[in-house]
């Protein structure tokens, strides 16, 4: 059948063997300490072993192993440049592609889900896939009408691996926490594990991607693929090219990069306000940059890909995000403390500074409160140090604060999705996305001339 190590005995020997090289190279670090090396540069270089070996195994595993790796490497940012730069690339690596499935297997998926004579349904098939990730890997083809095609192929076996995994990480996410600094490992990965079911039903992410195609179909700045056809275990949807994001984050221009963090931006706010979805999968392999914007060939779009995984929200936004994010800016302590308990951000039996409070916000929220930011790594990491040094009241402060699981899905994208914008080190106009799009967050002159226009539409029309 599949490549993907279907049997659990053989997929828990190999992620069972990771704390097993913690431990050997904590040991290994130990001894380097006794000869005399800094405990600095023994700590630094056993953090890029550690991680080197991680990533290298979720790579290999696919289903939830590789899940967590993506769903970590948005968070690179956060991390020290020493240890970041030396496995940088493995981490872009795993965003985009993992070992694919043999051809066989791929053919009996196609035939078992579309017929025996499936071919006939292509006028042009490509056994080599152009992408391979978590659950499934896609191939690139030529629908029987014409259309170029992206053909995704589940993993037999997917979701008893994705299970498997995630089960088995959660066992020892304490040691892999000091990877991302600042993050709380078991979370991610209880909410990964809730979303196995909705991340295999194809069809679920067939009516999530149409939603999108429909609404941004004329739109200047996104572009979402229309979907051809779906059924078990086979999604294919309408083809597009594009530079991966993860490209981008590499070898991209400024103006690349600038106008990719602009309208990953927008997409971000803009998709639950048009659509009432989320997409919660903000990993740089599920976005490409277009050539062809709403100022031509020399300018670009973003293409968005992969809807397996979003976050249900009619109404948009939750307004109170808007709220206390405004009121946070405009230095309302009292008022972002009271909602914020309303919220359940803050637990009944727990009374904190309000003051204390918005010090701790203010920082995390810097990119909104200027016309435009520059999104680094270095301010990444910064945030990061902050909020994860038990010596800082921020981290005490933060101990403190509740995270209601309403509002779980939507801090982890919004967390990722800055992770990316520090990788692409975009200059941003984020303020300029929550006034459009945030509900709540109007800033007082905005909501002014909008009742000052009111006010005089019934004197004009008399």
């Amino acid at each position: 059948m599949s490549d993907l190590p279907r049997k659990a005995v053989t997929r828990t020997a190999k992620l069972a063997a990771l704390p097993l090289g913690f431990a050997g190279r904590a040991t290994w670090g130990l001894g380097k300490r006794i000869v005399g090396e800094s405990a600095e540069l023994v700590g630094r270089e056993l953090q890029q072993r550690t991680a080197d070996q991680l990533f290298k195994v979720l790579g290999e595993l696919k289903g939830g192993a590789m899940k967590f790796g993506q769903a970590l490497s948005v968070f690179e940012s956060a991390l020290p440049e020493e240890v970041a730069g030396p496995y940088r690339a493995a981490l872009t690596k795993l965003q985009e592609a993992a070992p694919p499935m043999p051809t066989r297997t791929v053919h009996s998926v196609l035939a078992e889900r579309l017929g025996e004579d499936w071919h006939e349904l292509f006028l042009e098939f490509e056994d080599k896939p152009a992408a391979a990730a978590s659950i499934g890997q896609v191939h690139r083809g030529v629908w029987h009408d014409g259309r170029e095609v992206a053909v995704k192929v589940q993993y037999p076996g997917a979701g008893e691996a994705l299970l498997s995994d995630l089960n088995q990480l959660a066992r020892f996410s304490r040691l892999l926490g000091p990877l991302i600094p600042g993050m709380d490992i078991k979370p991610l990965i209880a909410e990964l594990k809730d979303r196995v079911s909705e991340e295999l039903d194809y069809g679920l992410e067939a009516q999530a991607q149409q939603a999108h195609a429909e609404e941004f179909a004329d739109d200047p700045d996104v572009l979402v693929p229309d979907v051809v056809h779906q059924c078990d275990q086979i999604l294919i949807t309408e083809w597009i090219d594009g530079i991966p994001l993860s490209e981008i984050i590499s070898d991209g221009t400024q103006e690349q990069r600038d106008r990719a963090g602009q309208l990953l931006a927008r997409f971000l706010f803009s998709g639950p306000a048009r659509t009432g979805l989320l997409h919660a999968d903000p990993h740089p392999g599920n976005f490409r940059l277009l050539p062809g914007g709403p100022n031509g060939e020399d300018d670009w779009r973003l293409g968005v890909l992969d809807f397996g995984t979003v976050d249900r929200l009619p109404g948009g936004l939750p307004t109170p995000i808007g709220e206390s994010l405004r009121m946070t800016l405009d230095g309302e302590a009292e008022a972002v403390y009271e909602l914020l308990c309303t919220e359940g951000f803050v637990k009944e039996s727990i009374e904190l500074d309000p003051d204390a409070v918005l010090d701790y916000l203010l920082p995390i929220i810097e990119p909104a409160r200027v016309d435009e930011f520059t999104f680094t790594r270095g301010w990444m990491r910064s945030q990061a140090a902050r909020i994860a040094d038990p010596r800082s009241p921020a981290y005490q402060l933060g101990k403190q604060l509740n995270l209601p699981p309403a509002y779980l899905l939507i801090h982890r994208v919004t967390l990722s999705t800055i992770g990316v914008l520090c990788q692409l080190g975009s200059t941003v106009r984020l303020r300029d996305e929550l006034e459009e799009w945030l509900p709540g967050f109007a800033l007082e002159e905005t909501v002014a001339e909008v009742e000052e226009v009111d006010e005089e539409e019934p004197a004009a029309e008399a």
